[in-house]
């Protein structure tokens, strides 16, 4: 998921063979007459139609899976049409939206719906570009805690009925059991261990996308809670936490690998050194990321992954459905062949694509779930489950204002490896 956020923020539409003009064939651009329709009656209504998803193409297997696997089930069961409409930045189709939005193209747009999250559905929910309010029509909608604050919250906004989960990702961190019988479990803990084993530790300077989530960590650790710096950014709030932030990390400068004088630029760099045992407590974003590079051999097959006590930051990506989409039943039944168990596990094989599951697996059928569970794990990892106490993110206001904050007060002067 790392790799998407990152993506969420550069900025080409890739050309595609789909076209992105309206489709013949509407099933109808009137959200209020759905909602006055049986879940039979939107899928009949959706029959023999057709839904254009704009998102990010960047990976073959994700392509591969979209294509085949969900487009195989909604032509089988639904006799719907999948157009996948592939993006190297989620940006290109939110602004597609607001251009037709612009121009008065209310009924008739191009999107039918945009895998997202973070400020692009900042952007559609301020800019009311979001059907919202739909979402107990989906059969499939109670398989999803909406309790969990880190899905009903898309880092920090809430998600008000706007956007359906797909997939979860959140901050892990690893360690050799060769060497360390037991490492910190809390962020306090970390604090205390990096100081007694100093240039064991550091992490890539922001604004890159893995430290700046590491500062996050002892941020919230600093304000007493994440729970604490919710909703939209709050200056007060700000200075209070700050202050007590950059003097933690400014206190563990010295302590850290090559005494905190240079950084990693990014989290290649920390890996590495993690894998020359430079370092022996490691950082990422990507649950999946410690087995793979001990598959690759990049780390040895004593590496284990874990979560912190305290929690560690989470977000979640999801599917949104225009204001304007002319095909909003068939789009409805998208959503919900994407919430199913059965697309959930499919997705979840290591084989497929091994990302974490958007909904509570023990909510599926007894078969699903025991397939599931039966996915091999490599040792390294940790299970994909939903109950992991995952943190919330925080809105972009907070995390640019924390990167900004980094740079100014902790990471002066510095110079930065790149590997």
């Amino acid at each position: 998921m790392k790799k998407l956020i990152r993506k969420l923020s550069l900025g080409v539409f890739l050309a595609s063979s789909v076209s992105l003009t309206p489709l013949a064939y509407a099933d109808t651009a009137d959200g209020a007459s759905l909602m006055n329709k049986s879940w039979d009656q939107i899928v009949e209504t959706a029959k023999g139609g057709e839904v254009n998803w704009f998102l990010w193409g960047g990976a073959d297997h994700i392509n591969q899976y979209v294509t085949e696997y969900v487009g195989g089930v909604l032509k089988d069961q639904y006799d719907i049409k999948l157009n996948r409409v592939p993006l190297t930045d989620t940006a290109a189709a939110v602004n597609t939206v607001l251009s037709e939005k612009e121009s008065g193209v209310n009924d008739k747009g191009t999107v039918d719906m945009i895998w997202i999250n973070g400020e692009n559905f900042k952007t559609m929910k301020q800019g009311d570009m979001a059907w919202c309010g739909y979402l107990d029509k989906l059969p499939n909608n109670k398989l999803v805690n909406w309790n969990n604050q880190a899905i009903a919250n898309d880092f920090g906004v809430p998600v008000d009925g706007c956007e359906s989960p797909w997939n979860r990702a959140h901050s892990v961190f690893a360690y050799d059991t060769a060497t360390m019988s037991k490492p910190p479990m809390s962020i306090g803990e970390l604090i205390e261990w990096i100081k007694a084993n100093p240039g064991m530790f550091t992490y890539p300077a922001p604004p890159d996308f893995t430290g700046s989530a590491f500062v996050r960590h002892v941020f919230y650790y600093a304000a007493g809670g994440a729970e604490n710096l919710l909703g939209p950014f709050d200056q007060a709030k700000y200075d209070v936490a700050a202050s007590k932030a950059w003097k933690i990390l400014n206190d563990l400068e010295p302590f850290l690998w090559r005494e905190g004088k240079t950084y990693p630029a990014n989290p290649s760099a920390l890996t590495q050194l993690f894998a020359n045992t430079e370092i022996a407590i490691y950082f990422n974003y990507n649950p999946a990321n410690i087995a793979k590079e001990v598959t690759n051999g990049v780390f040895p097959e004593t590496v284990r992954t874990y979560r912190m006590d305290d929690g560690n930051i989470g977000n979640t990506n999801y599917t949104i459905i225009p204001y304007n989409s002319p095909n909003k039943a068939a789009a409805l039944v998208l959503q919900n062949v994407l919430l199913s168990g059965e697309a959930q596990l499919e997705k979840a094989k290591p084989e497929v694509w091994g990302t974490n599951p958007g909904i509570e697996m023990d909510r599926t059928a007894s078969a699903i779930l025991a397939a599931f569970n039966a996915i091999e794990k490599h040792p390294a990892a940790i299970p994909m489950d939903n109950t992991d106490g995952a943190l919330p993110e925080l809105q972009s206001g907070w995390i640019k204002a924390i990167e900004k904050g980094w740079i100014e007060n902790v990471g002066t002067n510095l110079s930065l490896i790149h590997i």
